[in-house]
């Protein structure tokens, strides 16, 4: 059976995923630190994990495999649930891949790097989230969601 797991913390398409694992009638688990309104829906789990570095993404790891859907901004835990088995999205919708995940750690440690570098701590922010991006999001989810459950 697959199951959706929501690296919850910052993430801004928790409803849209909650629609979408309510379409399929999959367990959706919304793994956080707290904070987070809880919802009513039996098929959603709130996991609240103690504080700490990394212990919602070490919770989340532990327990994906393959046919689940992970949704995570989080590049090095998108590249332990793709060697889970797991099928992983970014929030805006784009597909975290086993051909392009090596790349993007890389980069990441590049850019960790060069932020470290740099004594005046310029650098910008990233892109805002946008309408079409929860568009793209739904469309990736309702696609992967349909994969898995075809793989159990």
């Amino acid at each position: 059976m697959s199951s959706l797991y929501i690296d919850a913390d910052a993430c801004p398409v928790k409803e849209e995923a909650e629609r979408v694992a309510t379409r399929h009638k999959i367990k959706m688990y919304v793994v956080s630190n707290g904070g987070l309104r809880p919802s009513r829906n039996p098929l959603v789990e709130n996991i609240i994990v103690s504080e700490g570095p990394d212990v919602a993404d070490m919770w989340i790891e532990e327990r994906c495999g393959t046919g689940d859907v992970v949704v995570t901004g989080d590049i090095p835990l998108a590249a332990k649930c793709i060697e889970a088995g797991a099928s992983v999205l970014r929030q805006n919708g784009e597909r975290f891949t086993p051909a392009h995940i090596g790349q993007q750690l890389a980069m990441r440690d590049l850019m960790a790097d060069l932020r470290a570098a740099n004594p005046l701590g310029a650098g910008g922010s990233g892109k805002g989230f946008t309408k079409a991006d929860r568009s793209r999001f739904l469309d990736s989810l309702e696609r992967e969601v349909r994969a898995a459950k075809s793989l159990g």
